[in-house]
């Protein structure tokens, strides 16, 4: 789950089949008892035809939270120690960075620093469809030391500059969830 609305989906997946939830955040739910077995079959169905998926192996659950984490502090601002991104991560998910980054590498084929970059710059592509924002303020935002450094990891992501990106009429973007 990457945004409300994708909370409200999974809610009301969960609402059809009289699941009781205590809590909803963004990648968990909190039941108020568990699931029977016999459920399990139709609340996987459910949630796959809503684009989601139920996360039962743990390795698979923690790369998810990395994500949701991920997510957070960059598009919810959530890192207000200013840590770096390792320490952040490995303080907010309680486990070793060197461990996370070698399950996130094994699981997802990419490296969690490339993972960050992607989200940046995707972000950083959403904050200049708006135009409220200048190229400075953008790469402020998002905590890069320089704009010459936002804008050579642009053009390397995107194989475009910030310039040629602004000047699409189509500025495609990917869905967080696809990052």
């Amino acid at each position: 789950m990457v945004c409300r609305h994708c909370i409200e989906a999974v809610l009301q997946v969960f609402k059809e089949l009289d699941l009781e939830i205590d809590a909803i955040r963004l990648g968990e739910v909190v039941l108020s008892s568990g699931v029977e077995v016999a459920n399990l079959p139709a609340l996987k169905l459910k949630l796959e035809q809503a684009g989601f998926e139920l996360l039962e192996a743990k390795d698979k659950q923690i790369v998810e939270q990395i994500k949701t984490v991920v997510l957070r502090m960059i598009h919810y601002d959530e890192n207000p120690t200013a840590l770096k991104n390792s320490a952040y991560l490995a303080q907010a998910l309680g486990y070793t960075y060197a461990y996370l980054s070698r399950l996130f590498s094994r699981e997802e084929g990419i490296t969690i620093e490339k993972y960050i970059i992607l989200q940046k710059i995707e972000h950083a592509k959403e904050l200049l469809s708006y135009g409220e924002l200048n190229l400075s303020e953008i790469a402020y935002e998002l905590s890069y030391k320089s704009v010459q450094h936002l804008s050579n990891q642009f053009k390397s992501i995107t194989g475009m500059s910030v310039s040629q990106f602004k000047q699409l009429e189509d500025k495609a973007r990917k869905p967080l969830n696809e990052i």
